[in-house]
């Protein structure tokens, strides 16, 4: 009953592709799947670059941006409505009880938690949710979401521009491990900046004592 709910939600969704409004269409599925719509862009993105490749650039720009914004909304939900739209949320998909280990893992590695979950399948919505709930300092988490969904989405607009409507076998079979290694090369990055920067000290309550399991 619910893959057939989200079949027909899905096929929704593409429809809108070769709709007249199709760019405020993209950006709005961006922003609204960011915090908490089910049904990924991507193949929405892909299609309108495929009908207008000469246009995919300003595609990848359009769904960046508002997933970005999607992004901070997901962010207040889990900052100002934790109790009554995170906790189901966190519940449903069992990690309530993982909070103080991710509370640790935020306040060590929160960018590069951000970059994995904006550039790979990893349902995005869940970390800016997340990201709320635990405080994640604002501007990282905002730069973090820009280089993330960055990645993903202007990766494809530029395939599309460069290379035209040809570029479509070659996303379909090799895009998940481009995007891959670039994920790979930047959070290398980001690893070398934090060790580099020094961290783990005394002050840090992750390093300063074993994370105990939630009460």
């Amino acid at each position: 009953m619910i893959s057939r709910w989200l079949r027909a939600l899905y096929d929704w969704v593409m429809e809108k592709a070769s709709h007249p409004h199709a760019e405020w269409w993209l950006a709005f599925f961006c922003f609204i799947e960011a915090s908490f719509f089910p049904v990924p862009p991507h193949p929405l993105l892909g299609l309108m670059c495929l009908a207008e490749p000469k246009k995919a650039i300003r595609f990848g720009l359009i769904a960046t941006a508002a997933s970005v914004i999607g992004g901070l909304f997901g962010y207040a939900i889990g900052y100002l409505l934790f109790d009554t739209v995170g906790v189901p949320l966190l519940t449903a998909i069992g990690l309530i009880d993982s909070l103080p280990a991710a509370q640790c893992t935020f306040d060590q590695y929160g960018v590069i938690a951000v970059i994995i979950a904006a550039a790979t399948p990893v349902p995005f919505k869940l970390l800016t949710i997340t990201a709320g709930f635990l405080g994640m300092a604002l501007v990282p988490f905002i730069l973090a979401s820009i280089a993330g969904r960055a990645l993903i989405f202007l990766t494809v607009g530029i395939l599309f521009r460069v290379f035209g409507r040809p570029i479509k076998a070659f996303i379909e079979k090799y895009l998940g491990l481009v995007t891959t290694a670039f994920v790979v090369l930047v959070v290398g990055g980001v690893l070398a900046i934090t060790q580099l920067g020094g961290g783990g000290g005394e002050d840090d309550p992750c390093a300063a004592a074993p994370v105990e399991a939630a009460a």
